[in-house]
């Protein structure tokens, strides 16, 4: 961070900066930027601020530059921000590195859940000093286990946005390959690139897949060999500062045993059916940016979607919607125009969209709780 500074501060030596203009800043957000991509970015920045004024120097045809037009010519904190957009830091090429834009209030119910998010991964990074002074370790990893459709990964993507890191996204198949040896190989290089682009938070979905429980009838030599390299991994994480993995899964009994032990994934967490009131939450997280009509209340919806995931409250939202889209083009095919989503529309959407589940999937993860438990 501090190199990323100096950088930032010999490129901008010469340049007429604005006042909102924080080299600190830049210096944080810029993770995984090489001292080549510092002076790229202080470059792209100056380019944005000379075409705001080339209109002027155009006019000027070959003569001087009069004062007015050089003080004119300033670098402004937009003109980083854009750009970031524009140059792709190095170490972020080979894999898809995100800065998610969902954040906790695009996440509707769940609160329980959320603070024991904050508290275990945004904390830890926010404020590193206060748990060493403390005397605790944080958690090396995180396991977010419930049902499909229940904002499992959302979770995920939020505390990166709110705890403002890096965000590596795995599905647990993508690393297995058949060739001996690339596997392992595939889980050092997401390890490595998450070192390189820390602080950063690597998020295995399906990771039941990846790290299969050993012996006996499960796995084989090739899971085996994934299972030692990922818990090798893990284990090395606390030497890896502001690196952080969180796994996620619908199949925890599948899941071997030695990651599931405090000093690998430290914090178990369970993400249930929504509720009532999270369903009303997601309810109104879908419905936000949508023309109601005055016949559509939210508490009403919430009594239709008892068997309802997060997942399925966002397809009936969507179909709803698409039921007053296919109203208005076959009312005026030339130039349709936006009608309100009404309670009719609702109703003809949840004809189409069903619940993912009923009694019997909730004495099942019922049970798989009971035997799994959260921790931490």
């Amino acid at each position: 961070r501090e190199g990323r500074k100096e950088i930032l501060q010999i490129h901008t030596r010469g340049m007429p900066l604005t006042e909102d203009v924080n080299l600190d800043k830049f210096a944080d957000i810029t993770h995984g930027y090489t001292g080549a991509d510092v002076e790229s970015l202080t470059k792209e920045a100056a380019m944005k601020a000379l075409k705001r004024v080339m209109p002027d120097i155009k006019k000027a045809k070959g003569i001087e530059l009069s004062k007015e037009v050089i003080e004119k010519i300033k670098v402004t904190g937009e003109d980083f921000h854009e750009a970031m957009t524009r140059v792709e830091p190095s170490a972020m090429r080979e894999v898809h590195v995100e800065v998610p834009n969902i954040d906790w209030t695009d996440i509707g119910g769940l609160e329980q859940v959320k603070q024991q998010l904050k508290e275990s991964i945004e904390w830890s990074i926010k404020y590193p000093q206060l748990f060493k002074d403390t005397g605790i370790s944080p958690p090396k990893g995180v396991l977010l286990y419930g049902p499909p459709g229940c904002g499992k990964t959302l979770l995920a993507k939020a505390v990166a946005k709110e705890s403002g890191v890096n965000f590596i996204s795995i599905k647990g198949p993508e690393l297995l390959n058949k060739y001996v040896g690339e596997s392992e190989r595939g889980i050092r290089k997401v390890f490595n690139r998450a070192r390189q682009v820390a602080p950063s938070i690597i998020f295995f979905d399906e990771l039941d897949s990846l790290v299969p429980k050993r012996g006996k009838d499960f796995g084989s030599d090739v899971t085996e060999k994934v299972v030692a390299q990922l818990l090798a991994e893990i284990d090395g994480v606390s030497s890896l500062k502001n690196v952080m993995a969180i796994g996620s899964t619908n199949r925890p009994d599948l899941i071997d045993d030695a990651l599931m032990r405090p000093g690998r994934l430290d914090k178990i967490i369970y993400v249930p059916y929504p509720d009532d009131e999270s369903r009303k939450e997601i309810l109104k997280v879908h419905t936000k940016e949508m023309l109601l009509d005055n016949s559509v209340k939210i508490d009403e919806l919430v009594g239709h979607t008892g068997c309802f995931t997060g997942a399925d409250i966002a397809a009936l939202c969507r179909e709803a919607g698409m039921n007053s889209i296919r109203e208005a083009i076959n009312s005026d095919l030339k130039t349709p125009k936006a009608k309100k989503v009404t309670l009719e529309h609702f109703k003809e959407a949840l004809k189409q969209v069903k619940s993912s589940y009923g009694e019997k999937e909730e004495d099942h993860w019922k049970c798989v709780r009971e035997e799994i438990g959260e921790r931490g």
